[in-house]
């Protein structure tokens, strides 16, 4: 018996060295069994094979014997094992990991889960991705705002990144919509990027269909203008705002539901010099960042329906002596755009 113990040590070894898998290894075994078992069976008593292997045949029925009450046993164990395992209650499921994200929405009153699945459910185009679009398009990708699109026609400049916070200095040269796109699906893979590298203007306009929200953070009147007259053609929320040097102005804009429109409030472009671009008269850095976070709040409010938007109110911002102002503003019944 000491031969045959050695034997099977090496085919164990051999199958280990191998890799081959536990099941196989206790075959070899076992046929080794059968051999020997089988030997013992036909060889007369006296051969040497007999001498060699030692023991009785029916000892080493006995050895098989015991063998196979130990294989059942352990077969039965694990069938048992796993009809108890089959009839336990299952544990509860992981926590959906975009509740987990969203949870300091849902655990505010005026937002909660039905907000937050509007949310999830909105689809919000941006017009511009410079320096109010930046924080517009960082916040609601965080606010976990389903569909974003964003639309511009530019590259990313190195004096883009002293306030487009979005963009990074390796972006430089790239369209800003796909910038904007990598950063933004980076912090929040669960949202979608629709990224238009272009202009918006007349051709463009019937990209407002397939949105609900407009948010309007272009650097210039007629795309403001145009912007504003394709809302009120198509019954779309607007909120718009502007920039210069240290101040801001921000208003939501509803036509639709009886409030003014854009041009109600700003009914003629200024004269060429009176508001200079920000690439003319500089902008303090955090500003865009101020008015574009205003931007994003006011578009949870609107699609959530919390608070009070600021329809019918322009908020002005002056940063450079820290005031802030809300006036009141009304629909011009002779407005070309919304007037009746």
């Amino acid at each position: 018996m000491t031969l045959f113990l050695i034997i099977a040590a090496v085919l164990w070894g051999i199958g280990w060295v191998t890799g081959a898998p536990t099941r196989a290894r206790w075959a070899m075994i076992g046929v080794l069994y059968l051999a020997v078992v089988l030997a013992k069976a036909v060889l007369p008593v006296g051969h040497p094979i007999q001498l060699t292997l030692g023991a009785s045949l029916g000892e080493w029925l006995l050895l098989g014997g015991f063998a196979v009450i130990v294989i059942g046993y352990r077969f039965g164990l694990r069938a048992l094992k796993a009809r108890v395992t089959k009839s336990e209650p299952r544990a509860p499921a992981a926590p959906d990991m975009e509740i987990t994200r969203n949870m300091r929405h849902i655990l505010l009153r005026e937002i909660g889960g039905p907000g937050q699945k509007k949310l999830k459910e909105a689809k919000v185009l941006v017009i511009g991705a410079g320096g109010l679009g930046a924080p517009v398009l960082e916040y609601l990708a965080a606010s976990g705002v389903g569909t974003i699109g964003v639309i511009d026609p530019d590259v990313v400049e190195i004096t883009n990144l002293q306030r487009q916070v979005i963009h990074r200095d390796e972006d430089i040269g790239r369209p800003k919509v796909f910038s904007a796109m990598d950063a933004m699906t980076a912090q929040n893979p669960y949202v979608k990027v629709r990224p238009y590298h272009r202009t918006f203007d007349a051709e463009t306009v019937d990209l407002l269909d397939d949105y609900d929200l407009i948010l309007d953070g272009t650097d210039n009147f007629d795309t403001r203008y145009l912007v504003n007259a394709a809302c009120v053609a198509k019954g779309k929320p607007l909120i718009s705002a502007a920039i210069t040097q240290w101040e801001g102005q921000i208003s939501t804009y509803k036509a639709h539901e009886g409030g003014p429109c854009y041009e109600c409030v700003f009914p003629e472009r200024p004269a060429p010099g009176m508001v200079p671009t920000c690439a003319e008269a500089g902008v303090a850095a955090p500003l865009p960042g101020v008015l574009g976070t205003m931007m994003a709040m006011e578009a949870l409010k609107e699609i959530t329906g919390a608070g009070q938007g600021l329809m019918g109110r322009l908020m002005i911002y002056d940063a450079l002596y820290a005031e802030t102002r809300t006036i009141k503003i009304k629909k011009r019944h002779d407005c070309p755009v919304c007037g009746s």
